[in-house]
């Protein structure tokens, strides 16, 4: 059946290639719908991505959180004092308390004060697997002494070669303040990148934590970070550390305390609801277009198909002729809303900073939607080409 469809390809081709305008007419339409898909479905991928950076960048094998700590977006604390009861379980090395909350950055030459996201911990037990943290753990060892996120938005400052030009200074760091009065001072860089939650990261000691956080106690903790002991079985510590802790605390893996970030953002909050619909609507406009053009195809060419009939040959030969159509339009339309993605996916990472790229199963994912969606509405506008009658040329 391949074969003769390919044989008869030359055939809807001519007809396709008759009416120019109108074939780029189709074309443009199924590339914006397919540009689009990408569009919508990119920036939720993004999203998602971006949301969950921290966690892999997260030195743990097990995570100890607040049942009602959804997202990096609330914070939620719970007592240090279940963390010191999780490090007595069997299976458990070590433990690092994790503190998370929004600070103010003050960009060094703009004075201008912006929201980012800081983390605080005991720099003598290492909680990211950043290379640049831990080469720098002893700089946040001095009080009020942080490192920034050189993925940050440039709006906190070109921070970065403020540092390069301090490099002469004998101190080697640049100042700026945090919480409008408290003075800090950047002792070193790293990437981490930027979120729908905050737009810059900062590191920081648990004690240059506390400094920037006066109200907040050292017994209230926003995450618990459990190491285990090399060959242990974690599902096994998992669940005695589920059974022997109080319920208002929850352990989860990496797995899981990831799906439950993204769980968040799809279905807590509105964005993910929106680019979902954003991407219905891309494939219902291109839909409509497709079917808009094939049935003016079909019109147009009614006569010839009712003399096809007379000669002999049969509805399904008609049919393949329309699906071959639906097929080449799906293509030629692809080929340059793919280009097209690619070019914005770019433009939007330089823009936002945000994890957007073009990947192979999201361009299979939008190719197969745009072949169902041109061969769906070919399977529309069927019903007009099977109203041709040989009757109608004589």
């Amino acid at each position: 059946m391949l074969r003769k469809l390919l044989m008869r390809t030359p055939i809807a081709w001519f007809q396709m290639t008759r009416e120019r305008t109108r074939l780029l007419v189709a074309i443009a339409g199924i590339s914006f719908a397919d540009v689009l898909m990408f569009t919508q479905l990119g920036f939720k991928d993004a999203l998602y991505d971006a949301s969950i950076r921290p966690h892999y960048a997260l030195q743990s094998d097990l995570f100890l959180i607040n049942p009602q700590f959804e997202a990096f977006f609330s914070f939620k604390s719970f007592n240090r004092e279940q963390l010191y009861q999780a490090a007595a379980v069997d299976g458990v090395e070590s433990v690092n308390a994790l503190y998370i909350s929004k600070a103010l950055w003050r960009n060094p030459t703009t004075r201008v004060d912006r929201p980012l996201l800081i983390f605080g911990f005991d720099p003598s037990k290492p909680a990211f697997n950043l290379p640049e943290v831990n080469q720098n753990l002893d700089q946040i060892k001095q009080l009020n002494h942080v490192l920034f996120d050189q993925n940050s938005r440039p709006e906190f400052g070109d921070i970065g070669k403020l540092l390069q030009q301090s490099s002469a200074n004998p101190s080697g760091v640049v100042e700026t303040e945090m919480n409008n009065d408290v003075l800090v001072k950047v002792g070193g860089m790293f990437r981490l990148g930027v979120s729908f939650v905050a737009d810059g990261n900062v590191i920081a000691s648990d004690s240059t934590f506390l400094q920037l956080f006066p109200g907040r106690s050292h017994q209230e903790i926003d995450m618990g970070l459990i190491r285990l002991r090399p060959g242990t079985n974690r599902e096994q510590v998992q669940a005695a550390l589920t059974a022997q802790l109080p319920a208002d605390v929850l352990v989860l893996t990496l797995e899981q305390i990831t799906q439950r970030e993204k769980a968040y953002w799809a279905d807590i909050t509105p964005i993910g609801f929106i680019f979902g619909l954003g991407s219905i609507v891309g494939f219902i406009v291109g839909a409509i277009i497709v079917y808009q053009i094939l049935y003016a195809d079909v019109s147009d060419h009614l006569p010839e198909y009712a003399t096809l009939k007379a000669m002999g040959y049969s509805d399904r030969y008609l049919i393949l002729i329309l699906i071959q159509e639906s097929f080449v339009l799906a293509v030629c339309g692809f080929i340059p809303g793919f280009g097209f993605s690619c070019g914005l996916y770019y433009v939007a990472q330089m823009a936002t900073r945000l994890p957007i790229a073009m990947t192979t199963a999201r361009a299979v994912m939008i190719l197969i939607l745009t072949l169902i969606m041109c061969v769906g509405s070919g399977g529309i506008a069927l019903r007009k080409l099977q109203s041709a009658d040989p009757a109608e040329i004589f």
